[in-house]
């Protein structure tokens, strides 16, 4: 019996030797928590706006330094060493605390804000919504990263910065201050003025550059998969970057065969018809995207609205309707009447921009047939635009 009493002695003493130390801590940790302010909260700076509440800034939770993890998402190796690391804080406050006073734009995975760097540079910030943190707009993300972080060319937006903060992730692009073509386009833009013909046909000669470089300057081949005119940015020149890389993926083989084992992606009205077939995406899929593009900069209509075709109200497809006019020698008819060619002063000027038009619209048709392997490569179509 004094064997088995000594023996509970000996298991209650081990007891309390494992938990006072226990108890001990956990007293002490939970004091810390009541008692103390915390360390992680995130502090707007004096230029926040009380508008941020709306969209609030989402702090890290894994660590209490400041905001700025900066290969938690992608691999320093990935991204061009050129790329500013911008906090949270920074950017916070670049943008009055993401007020939306200062949003120039808005896509599906978040917004883009106008914003000024504490060096007085302006810049564009993309913030992608946190609601898609661990999905969509990750890989948006982490394919803007890997695509223009390491490409350079006249007519792409150039990518100058990024951060990866907890599940917030931003990206700093130059600020293009006459805005999109999109705007342009449909009575959003800055001015009221419309696009002449010679600066629609000098955007498309942008746009065509840099979808070439894509395809036929790197190996392999990079794919946009979202050509859309809302995606066309405008210098003050007037001169094209194409911008939004969120749904761009690197292709596997050559530019001519190249093709893309994924579920379609795109924009409806400029997506290829192959796609909506469940065939994987290829350069051809860009092309004719950017045939469609071409269309709508000189009909003035956009591709996902409907047409009424005759007096009796039909409704057609925009590009179905503008097809058959090109191909039936009615091409004129389907002319934006903003660009005012008919109504142009000179004759012969008037005659010259009615010459490019068609011509222009002839290389939009061979850009959009059904058929993929009938439709011309980026490089010919430079060489089409460069000769009109």
């Amino acid at each position: 019996m004094d064997g088995v009493l000594q023996a509970l002695v000996a298991t209650v003493v081990a007891a309390a030797v494992i938990l006072l130390p226990c108890l001990a801590i956990a007293f002490l940790c939970h004091r810390r928590a009541s008692g103390a302010k915390p360390r992680c909260r995130y502090l707007p700076s004096s230029s926040s706006s009380a508008a941020a509440a709306a969209l609030p800034v989402i702090a890290p939770n894994r660590s209490c330094e400041r905001a700025s993890s900066w290969s938690f998402y992608v691999s320093e190796d990935d991204v061009d060493s050129s790329l500013k690391k911008l906090s949270l804080d920074d950017l916070a406050g670049a943008t009055g605390g993401f007020s939306p006073d200062n949003i120039i734009g808005d896509g599906s995975f978040g917004f883009v804000y106008r914003a000024v760097l504490p060096d007085g540079a302006a810049v564009a910030v993309k913030r992608l919504s946190a609601d898609h943190g661990a999905g969509a707009g990750n890989r948006e993300f982490r394919a803007e990263l890997e695509v223009l972080g390491k490409l350079s060319h006249p007519n792409l937006a150039r990518l100058l910065g990024f951060c990866a903060a907890g599940r917030d992730r931003l990206l700093v692009y130059e600020l293009l201050e006459r805005g999109s073509l999109d705007a342009w386009l449909y009575g959003d833009a800055i001015t009221a003025c419309p696009l002449p013909w010679p600066a629609r046909l000098r955007i498309a000669r942008g746009v065509a550059a840099a979808l070439a470089f894509l395809h036929h300057g790197n190996e392999p081949a990079i794919l946009h998969r979202d050509i859309k005119a809302s995606n066309v940015l405008l210098d003050e020149g007037f001169e094209a970057k194409l911008a939004d890389f969120g749904l761009a993926r690197i292709a596997t083989g050559g530019p001519a065969e190249s093709h893309l084992s994924t579920q379609a992606a795109g924009t409806a009205g400029y997506m290829a018809p192959e796609l909506c077939a469940g065939v994987g995406a290829s350069v051809k899929a860009d092309v004719y995207s950017f045939g469609v593009l071409m269309m709508e900069m000189v009909t003035g209509r956009r591709p996902s609205w409907p047409v009424k075709a005759n007096a009796r109200g039909t409704e057609m497809e925009m590009l179905r309707w503008a097809r058959e006019k090109v191909e039936t020698g009615a091409a004129m008819e389907i002319v934006d009447r903003q660009m005012a060619i008919q109504g142009e002063g000179r004759e012969e000027a008037a005659t010259q921009h009615e010459d490019e038009v068609r011509a222009f619209l002839d290389v939009a048709r061979r850009c959009t047939e059904e058929c993929p392997k009938h439709r011309p490569s980026m490089e010919l179509v430079v060489a089409m635009l460069d000769d009109i």
